[in-house]
């Protein structure tokens, strides 16, 4: 289970003073698009704050896709946050060149990294119930199986 995955790795933790609860912001994707992140709906998002400068946010990218590509139809939603720190141009760069097909937004004054608790680490990822509730976050590479099977569960429970 995911969630003994959670209490045993310390991977996923919700940190004292971390919001329990989807923000209700604004994100402006790279394309130009707003999405808000209270019209979700019934869909499981899953936030992922990354930056050009990280290493492992960049090895990943393969498998953020990959995921994307097999749970967007059952209703996973995943939208990338680069860091204020990143230079639109170089988000940009990395996003076509790893031919990204999932929303990719920037944080060009720190408001959304505020707003989920003060995001400083990369790659940290925010999973969110249908309804808003944030079930996990995780700082440092993705164990994306566990991952995998904590989505699956939760469009499964819709």
């Amino acid at each position: 289970m995911l969630l003994l995955a959670i209490v045993v790795t310390g991977h996923y933790l919700l940190k004292p003073g971390a919001p329990t609860f989807r923000p209700d912001i604004t994100l402006q994707t790279i394309s130009g698009n707003s999405i808000n992140l209270s019209e979700t709906g019934d869909e499981v998002l899953l936030v992922n704050f990354w930056a050009t400068t990280c290493v492992v946010c960049l090895r990943e990218i393969p498998q953020w896709i990959t995921l994307y590509r097999e749970m967007r139809d059952y209703g996973l939603r995943l939208i990338a946050v680069s860091m204020p720190y990143d230079p639109p141009n170089l988000v940009l760069a990395t996003v076509e060149q790893f031919e990204i097909t999932y929303p990719s937004a920037l944080d060009l004054d720190g408001s959304v990294a505020q707003a989920f608790g003060g995001v400083r680490a990369t790659p940290t990822s925010f999973l969110i119930a249908p309804g808003g509730r944030i079930v996990a976050r995780e700082s440092g590479r993705t164990d994306f199986t566990a991952l995998r099977e904590e989505i699956l569960k939760l469009l499964a429970a819709r």
